[in-house]
């Protein structure tokens, strides 16, 4: 590489070489292979070197580059473990820079780099030699740098870590205030460069993401004028340590914040910053479009429940980069996700049109799914779900069961929309019809057998549904509560009200409190079924309990997703007990329920509707 060959050149001075492959992203040995190298005005060959230590003798190779090129112990030293490390003698190169004294040379090395950044005469005999310590302190750096890749190659990686970072301890004790843009050695900001990138790397490869993760903020935070590819490297790479890493890293310091800044509570945020900056450089041209980091982004958003970010950065991407239906179906995903579906439905509709992609899957089965949320949207979802069934085919065959079930969803939902009974029956047959075949491709899929229960009960065939549910709990292992409550209301739809009453119970015994609510509720119902009032009205209780408890400790909205699920609203609780108690002709009782319910949700139908049955049965008979 011409750039690595001026480079090192500064720093040997004049020298006579030969050129091979570099390994991009740090020294490494096939870096560069030297004929002679020169120094101070003289020079010597390296075949006799090379001979000296083929020979074991180090001691005598040393000796022969200081006389040669009057070189002090520790640049000798420096220069024979470069050459060792370039020639692929890794152990031999490691064990020429444990003779350095570092602690000594790293004195001299801030001297040196401190000395020479803050010069600012012209050029003079002092600045000359100010230079040429510079040179010395840039290869003694290199050094430092090359005992840590050996180190690392040698699998010692706590120890390469320690060297990477006594190189970067250095460069800021000389320099606190980061290194000045024109120091005047590239190879020295080089090597800084590349231990900067190679420090946070070492702690992961050693498991100790902890100094990783400080190292990453060291390198982004401190002053170290590192080129844009350099530096997006560094961005991405935290960025993925943040989001895959398993562990929590905590908050930036107090030193590291400035005032009025947005600082990141957890890693998923501070990974997405990361990444929305390196999307806007990509934007802006100042480093190479990188697919990838729009897929961590895309993961690190999503994960975040912000699809409409992610759509704005979606929509942000330069002209070019994707073709224009692939960012429409991107798009439509986000806004599918942020529960904008028509916005995602006409995006989708531009993107199937005849002159894009009619036939593309995956748009298909998007657009099928939003139809089928929506009954007035389902005789476009039938259709779309066709198209679908006719292209999942060849590569794409294993998606058939997706694009059944989704027509026959389709269908189910378009008899809502439908006003001919003899049209409802024909569509209902054509929707079980589907959800079976369905079932063909995906035999171990424990929703799609819980939707066709489902599907069975409302169209009242019990025998089918009761067999669906069973074959759900046993897939299942019976460990969701929905598989229990619709096997009890397919045995009270049975007039099988002992029965189903076992099961709640059951499911009661093997359920957790906080999600016990649907489970009582149902039982009350089938208790009153069953004529057993006070019975029912104990359970109320129970119920009325678990739902006042579950207020109290996590408040409106703050249950957990599952919980939150399962959980019945307290205004519903007081609606059913009043028409209970005024079944029982307990009007005191049922009027204070009502008061309690509407003290809750003042404007409710079920409450007035309530109300109205506790007045038409508490009037005399005529």
């Amino acid at each position: 590489m011409p750039r690595l060959k001026s480079v090192l050149c500064k720093m040997l001075c004049t020298c006579s070489r030969e050129q091979v492959g570099v390994e991009e992203g740090g020294l490494s040995k096939d870096v560069m292979a030297f004929k002679e190298v020169s120094a101070n005005g003289l020079s010597a060959k390296t075949t006799e070197v090379e001979t000296k230590l083929d020979e074991g003798n180090i001691e005598e190779a040393e000796s022969s580059l200081r006389e040669a090129l009057s070189l002090n112990y520790e640049e000798a030293r420096a220069l024979l473990g470069r050459l060792e490390y370039q020639r692929g003698n890794i152990e031999a190169a490691l064990q020429v820079f444990e003779g350095i004294e570092l602690h000594a040379v790293k004195q001299r090395l801030k001297s040196s780099i401190s000395e020479k950044a803050h010069s600012k005469r012209g050029r003079s005999r002092q600045e000359l030699s100010q230079s040429v310590s510079l040179h010395a302190a840039s290869l003694l750096l290199e050094a430092i740098y090359l005992k840590a890749l050996s180190l690392q190659k040698l699998g010692r990686l706590t120890e390469a870590a320690q060297e990477c970072k006594s190189v970067l301890d250095t460069i800021e004790t000389a320099l606190p205030q980061g290194m000045p843009e024109l120091l005047g050695d590239n190879k020295l900001q080089e090597t800084v460069g590349k231990a900067v990138e190679l420090l946070p790397e070492l702690w992961k490869q050693a498991g100790l993401q902890h100094e990783a993760m400080a190292a990453y903020r060291r390198a982004l935070l401190s002053q170290w004028h590192l080129d844009a590819d350099c530096c997006a490297r560094i961005q991405k790479e935290f960025a993925i340590l943040l989001l895959y890493g398993g562990v929590e890293a905590g908050a930036p310091s107090l030193a590291a914040q400035i005032d009025g800044s947005f600082v990141p509570k957890n890693n998923t945020e501070e990974a997405i910053l990361l990444l929305m900056i390196l999307l806007r450089k990509c934007c802006l041209r100042k480093i190479a479009w990188d697919p990838t980091v729009m897929d961590h982004l895309t993961f690190a958003l999503s994960l975040s429940g912000q699809s409409l970010v992610l759509a704005k950065q979606v929509e942000e991407v330069l002209p070019g980069i994707y073709a224009r239906s692939d960012r429409w179906n991107d798009l439509a995903l986000c806004y599918s996700g942020a529960r904008q579906n028509l916005v995602a439905l006409n995006l989708l509709r531009k993107s199937l049109s005849k002159s894009e992609k009619p036939n593309d899957l995956s748009a298909l089965l998007l657009a099928a799914k939003i139809c089928t949320e929506d009954f007035h949207l389902a005789a476009e979802g039938v259709e779309y779900a066709r198209r679908a069934v006719e292209n999942a085919k060849g590569e794409f065959e294993h998606l058939k069961g997706i694009a059944y079930r989704l027509l026959g969803l389709a269908l189910e939902r378009k008899t809502k929309a439908s006003s001919s009974d003899s049209e409802r029956t024909h569509l209902r047959s054509e929707a079980l019809k589907f959800l079976e075949e369905a079932i063909i491709w995906e035999k171990q899929n424990p929703d799609w057998i819980f939707e066709l229960g489902l599907e069975y009960a409302e169209n009242r065939n019990l025998n089918l549904a009761l067999c669906y549910v069973k074959e759900y709990l046993d897939l299942t292992s019976g460990s969701l509560l929905k598989g229990w409550r619709l096997l009890a209301l397919i045995l009270s739809a049975q007039k099988r009200y002992s029965e189903a009453e076992t099961v709640l119970d059951a499911a009661l015994d093997e359920t957790g409190k906080w999600e016990q609510g649907v489970l009582l509720r149902t039982k009350a119902k089938l208790q009153i079924a069953q004529s057993s009032p006070m019975n029912a009205i104990e359970t109320y209780r129970l119920l009325l309990a678990l739902v006042q408890a579950q207020r109290k400790s996590f408040g409106a909205g703050k249950c957990t997703p599952k919980v939150e699920s399962e959980r019945v609203p307290e205004v519903g609780v007081w609606q059913d007990l009043a028409c209970l108690y005024s079944g029982l002709s307990r009007w005191r009782d049922a009027e204070i329920c009502l008061e309690k319910a509407k003290a809750l949700k003042n404007y409710s139908a079920e409450t007035s509707h309530a109300k109205g049955l506790e007045h038409l049965l508490s009037m005399p008979s005529p």
